[in-house]
């Protein structure tokens, strides 16, 4: 049955039908804490050159910080990351004290037992509505050749079928 898109939440329910990896957004101003964002926004854009996005909430504790930032790394979280992804996804529980961390090449601290990373420059920031489309351009990438991610869909944490 066919719904009106401004049925909020019957539409967030319909997108929750498509799942998704779960990342964690880092990040680091001078002079400032380093930070950490769970976010199932991310998507490659290009290859040529290496691009890729993730979206962040408007209204996020964490946006004027990553408004400001020149970099971040993009972490794709391992399904035994599961209390991290929710810790970071809480408002005010952003730094990433206790976390193994190894300094990204641009800086910005990056996991260090993520399935794969990928260190960005930010290329642009685009208007998206309530959010804010942040692209980036990837300086360096990481993954591991064994490991399973983290998969985020109707609402909750799911596994891969295999």
């Amino acid at each position: 049955m066919s719904k009106d898109p401004g049925d909020s939440r019957q539409f967030r329910k319909a997108l929750g039908c498509f799942a998704t990896g779960v990342t964690a957004i880092t990040t680091k101003i001078e002079g400032e804490a380093a930070i950490g964002i769970t976010a199932n926004s991310f998507s490659s854009v290009s290859l040529d050159p290496p691009l890729v996005l993730w979206c962040l909430d408007n209204g996020s504790d964490t946006f004027s910080t990553f408004e400001r930032c020149d970099s971040f790394a993009i972490n794709v979280l391992r399904a035994e990351q599961r209390d991290l992804s929710d810790r970071l996804a809480r408002q005010g529980e952003h730094g990433l004290e206790g976390v193994p961390v190894r300094d990204g090449v641009n800086g910005v601290p990056v996991l260090a037992e993520a399935l794969a990373v990928f260190d960005c420059t930010v290329e642009a920031r685009y208007d998206g509505g309530d959010h804010t489309i942040l692209v980036g351009r990837v300086s360096r990438f990481s993954h591991a050749e064994e490991g399973e991610p983290l998969i985020y869909a109707r609402g909750g944490y799911n596994k891969l079928a295999g």
